[in-house]
């Protein structure tokens, strides 16, 4: 059965009052009353489907979503859940299919440098990644983990966002891990989960364990680890930020959700289309760098406003915002969050006409939009001057 197929048959089962049995179909549990040979497994993972604009260098949007009638008051109390029900049949009858994603282009290796795939296993599962040790590597070096978005692979994301490049200018290590259709069909890191929101469990755990691997073989300053992402994986990194604060020095959020903004698939739809909060206590002290559009159609907006919220909350922290042009021609704000002692322990940079895309990527990789600022470069900057604070 096909997922245009799936939403109908979710769609028909909500407003017919059937909740357990429209969540079983999205979840890929069971089938509704429909007869099919295709029986998925029935610890079969959720996920979020997210597709890509045609055309080289486009962002992730969703198409206008249309009105959804409004089911009847369910009997048997269920209202709350049902009108989140409904919302993600709304959210997800407004993707629109965009082609297949390109492979990405392969430039020549720098001599001296490898950009190898290894592995990483522990008592949650396993994960390959990609790590890319420029040319320029030594011994103390900083180590930067890059969680891709949706459907994108690790060379996809070092394509599009050039980390690779700008390795080799400042000697650090770039670590890419790959979310595997297996775990999500989508590729999608599963930020939604509550599993997948602690620390010592799930996908926290791998992350964290296949940082501190390649810390210990490559000698990295432990000081200078960080992890950034793009939309589910910048919730994820915003999540590694918050369980693991001894670990990450700071965190670079593009397009992501607060942490604990979402339990489960419904939630997860209802706080990307409409905006999360955090239930989580989430720790303020890691620096925090945040990139968010405010034309993003996949992510709202009020996401990004609410992860650098909850990371200036503690403390009085003073804040001073400016509206800036990037060369590309996006123009954005830039709001700093000092300690009032000149330290800078959060930026928000809010992308005005931006979508969901990385802000100054390459379109080599997909969901990549040059017209911003480049947010790596800026990511990088605020990472190293973190450490120097």
């Amino acid at each position: 059965m096909t997922m245009s197929e799936n939403m109908a048959e979710a769609t028909r089962l909500t407003k017919l009052g059937r909740l357990q049995e429209a969540m079983a179909v999205l979840r890929g549990e069971a089938w509704g009353d429909r007869a099919t040979d295709e029986t998925p497994p029935a610890d079969a993972p959720g996920y979020i489907d997210m597709v890509q604009e045609n055309g080289p260098g486009t962002s992730w949007k969703a198409a206008p979503a249309e009105e959804e009638s409004k089911p009847d008051a369910p009997k048997h109390g269920l209202k709350l859940k049902l009108e989140g029900l409904a919302e993600l049949v709304r959210l997800h009858k407004g993707f629109k299919g965009g082609g297949p994603l390109r492979t990405p282009s392969h430039k020549p290796l720098p001599d001296g440098a490898s950009f190898s795939t290894l592995a990483f296993s522990n008592a949650a599962g396993s994960r390959q990644y990609k790590l890319y040790v420029p040319s320029t590597h030594r011994a103390g070096s900083a180590l930067i983990v890059m969680l891709h978005g949706c459907t994108q692979s690790p060379d996809d994301f070092a394509a599009g966002t050039q980390m690779n490049d700008l390795a080799e200018t400042h000697g650090f290590l770039v670590a890419y891990p790959a979310q595997p259709k297996s775990a999500n069909m989508n590729g999608c890191w599963n930020w939604f989960n509550t599993t997948d929101q602690q620390r010592d469990m799930g996908e926290p755990s791998i992350i964290a364990g296949l940082t501190r691997a390649i810390m210990a073989q490559y000698s990295v300053n432990p000081k200078s680890v960080f992890v950034a992402g793009l939309s589910a994986g910048g919730a994820m990194a915003a999540i590694m930020g918050a369980v693991y604060s001894e670990l990450y020095a700071a965190v670079g959020v593009h397009s992501g959700l607060p942490v604990g903004s979402a339990h489960d698939m419904p939630s997860a739809f209802a706080a990307m289309g409409n905006g999360g909060r955090s239930s989580a206590v989430v720790s303020s002290s890691v620096p925090m760098i945040v990139f968010h559009g405010d034309a993003d159609r996949t992510v709202n907006v009020s996401n990004g406003e609410e992860i650098i919220s909850l990371a200036a909350r503690s403390g009085s922290l003073t804040r001073r915002g400016e509206i800036r042009h990037s060369a590309g021609g996006l123009d954005y704000t830039l709001t700093h969050y000092d300690n009032g002692a000149g330290v800078i322990m959060a930026e928000h940079w809010l992308l005005h006409g931006g979508g969901h895309a990385w802000s100054g990527g390459d379109g080599a990789g997909s969901y990549a939009d040059p017209r911003g600022p480049n947010a790596s470069q800026e990511m990088i900057r605020f990472f190293m001057k973190a450490v120097d604070q």
